[in-house]
């Protein structure tokens, strides 16, 4: 009974610590939701347009822009206006009508029309929407200037036949087919690549930034006087132990049952899921009380940990999808157990697997626990028992 007297006590120490409240239970939530709103919802494109021209060509442009449904079309006064618009991120693209479009022609002279795009973003990709509007529109004004050139005939009445043509014509169909595996399929939910991210990241932050506790612990006089006590020294290590374990444990579980309540999120097979968590919990209890262990200064130990397991978060795929990155960089992930947690909840939420499918994964983070509790334990004797 002793260890667990011991390990709730660390528990407890670690609710009564106000910050605490908000690092462990408000922060990851309010970060699935802000990453979830960002990015895990439909991206609509937004797309400015600028026109100094009210006649027909400039309005059927328009209307063929505001027509399509994966943008967003906002009208601006000026191109000025529109500029500052794409360079403040306002919209995506920018599309500039000149003026006079009807009079130039119909005078068989080029029409230019301004596309306004930044190098980096979605400029690129709007180009071929931008692009396919403008030629249904333009093509039969170059058949009708081509009829002009070649006949001499009346412009307007070249247009004319030239639309009724175009009309007639049976549009091409272009057909896109996926091949292979998805990588995010589209039944993942708006949060829930959030939310195991997250998750891994924050057991295992927590994990180390509480090794401050156990540096606390022995430099309070806590740790000798219960070894004067008929304590044995593996009760002290256990209830350690435990009391780390339990902090994380909380955290994960408290982490789960919120988003699977407020936003619905996925967690696949529940047993599997709670069997990743349990694993990532040991591991990160073992490097949590090996830091702690090791130093003898609690803000150290605390500075250090936080670097160490956001390092270790962005190596892993905590921060960023690790399927994203090169196959170089992700035989390198795997050296983390973040990598290996996350890729057990790829497979239980996106996959559909079962805990049988998490084997391997599951396997993995119990060696990291084993070896990291093997040499925390070691090491925490040694911190305690020394003169």
């Amino acid at each position: 009974m002793k260890p667990l007297a011991i390990a709730w006590v660390n528990v407890k120490r670690m609710l009564r610590e106000g910050s605490n409240i908000f690092f462990v239970f408000v922060f990851p939530i309010a970060l699935v939701l802000l990453i979830g709103v960002q990015f895990g919802s439909g991206f609509e494109p937004a797309l400015g347009i600028s026109t100094a021209d009210d006649g027909d060509l400039a309005s059927q442009i328009v209307a063929a822009l505001e027509a399509d449904e994966s943008v967003t079309v906002t009208t601006f006064d000026s191109s000025d206006e529109l500029l500052t618009a794409v360079e403040r991120g306002t919209v995506q693209v920018g599309v500039v009508l000149p003026a006079g479009m009807d009079a130039s022609a119909e005078s068989g002279e080029t029409v230019e029309i301004g596309y306004l795009g930044r190098p980096d973003g979605s400029g690129a990709q709007l180009q071929s929407i931008v692009s396919s509007s403008v030629a249904a529109i333009m093509a039969p004004v170059g058949a009708a200037q081509f009829a002009v050139a070649e006949t001499g005939s009346d412009f307007d009445e070249a247009l004319a036949l030239a639309d009724r043509l175009s009309n007639q014509v049976e549009p091409i169909t272009v057909e896109v087919t996926a091949v292979g595996e998805a990588l995010f399929p589209d039944t993942l939910g708006q949060f829930d690549l959030g939310a195991s991210s997250q998750l891994v990241l924050f057991v295992f932050l927590t994990a180390l930034a509480g090794s401050s506790a156990l540096i606390l612990t022995r430099q309070l006089g806590i740790s000798r006087r219960m070894l004067s006590t008929p304590t044995p020294i593996s009760s002290i290590i256990l209830g350690e132990s435990l009391g780390r374990y339990g902090t994380t444990l909380i955290q994960g579980v408290y982490i789960m049952v919120l988003t699977l309540i407020v936003f619905q999120v996925n967690w696949g097979d529940p047993v599997g899921a709670i069997l990743i968590l349990m694993a990532l919990s040991a591991v990160g209890a073992g490097a949590g009380m090996l830091l702690g262990s090791i130093f003898n200064n609690d803000q150290q130990a605390a500075g250090v940990g936080v670097i160490v397991a956001l390092g270790l978060a962005a190596l892993g795929g905590a921060m960023f999808p690790a399927e994203l990155f090169s196959a170089t960089m992700q035989r390198i992930a795997h050296v983390t157990p973040h990598a290996w947690a996350l890729d057990g909840y790829a497979e239980l939420v996106r996959r559909g697997g079962t805990t049988l499918d998490i084997l391997p994964e599951l396997g993995v983070l119990v060696g990291y626990a084993a070896v990291l509790m093997g040499l925390a334990a070691w090491r925490l004797r040694v911190a305690i028992t020394r003169p």
